[in-house]
């Protein structure tokens, strides 16, 4: 109950620091979409060119996409952590926060958290509904559940990747920069992983799993037989990375020295 009503006051907060400035609120929501449609544009564009990619046509890229977004959303909303080494390590924020009581990883989530980030999954929503629509798919009784255990398991492994990468900062003392090198290659995987070479097909299903964060789980509801049984690890990998990640964050914070030292 501590946690529950700690993760309401911080989100009473800051719907009262951001609603201050409506303005402010909505042009960041309308970039955000405006950025996600951009990309939405750019595969329309390259089917204007061919009718299928690796016998993946244009509706199963977008659906892919659409799904790409949700998890994506949802892990920008509550577990952004794009900004710590510099606010929390050079600045010695995580110094404040290792003084309270609730859990320092939690906290640090609570203070990043951006629920306007939350629109791109709406819109995520959207996408998806159009590709099915367009691919003429049948809703089986099982999806709805299906889509929540693989969007939670697409978010623990945004999660597990993001929170490992962010604890080397608490190891060195100083940002390692390394987090926009991989907000690229997650891109990747909002595309058939099958489109790729061997090599980048390995490293985005085993070395930095971000075919579990789109490709894997929406073949699953594209009914794809060939990547079932990866789509049904998508839970598995992303439990996994989730509690390796906390491990070693608890490890770096132990190893911490503070801003001082």
């Amino acid at each position: 109950m501590f946690y529950i009503s700690l993760f309401s006051e911080y989100l009473k907060n800051y719907m009262k620091t951001r609603m201050t400035y409506r303005s402010d609120f909505w042009i960041e929501v309308l970039s955000d979409l405006a950025f996600n449609f951009m990309n939405l544009f750019f595969i329309l564009v390259v089917y204007m060119h061919t009718d299928a990619l690796d016998g993946w046509v244009r509706a199963e890229v977008i659906f892919i996409y659409g799904y790409f977004m949700v998890p994506y959303s949802v892990f920008l909303c509550f577990f952004n952590l794009w900004d710590f080494g510099n606010r929390y390590i050079i600045k010695g924020e995580m110094d404040r926060v290792l003084t309270r009581p609730a859990h320092n990883l939690f906290q640090v989530m609570l203070e990043n958290m951006n629920p306007q980030a939350l629109f791109g999954a709406i819109a995520g929503f959207a996408v998806m509904a159009y590709a099915w629509t367009d691919l003429d798919l049948a809703l089986s009784w099982f999806d709805p559940l299906m889509f929540l255990l693989l969007v939670a398991g697409s978010v623990m492994i945004y999660f597990g990747i993001y929170v490992s990468l962010t604890s080397l900062s608490l190891f060195s003392d100083s940002p390692t920069g390394i987090l926009p090198l991989i907000w690229n290659i997650q891109n990747y995987g909002r595309y058939p992983v099958s489109i790729y070479n061997g090599i980048i097909r390995v490293v985005l299903t085993w070395v930095l799993p971000f075919a579990f964060v789109g490709f894997y789980p929406a073949a699953f509801f594209l009914r794809r037989e060939t990547f079932m049984t990866m789509a049904l690890l998508t839970p598995v990998v992303g439990l996994v990375l989730m509690l390796m990640s906390i491990w070693i964050w608890n490890i770096g914070v132990r190893r911490y020295r503070g801003a001082g030292s």
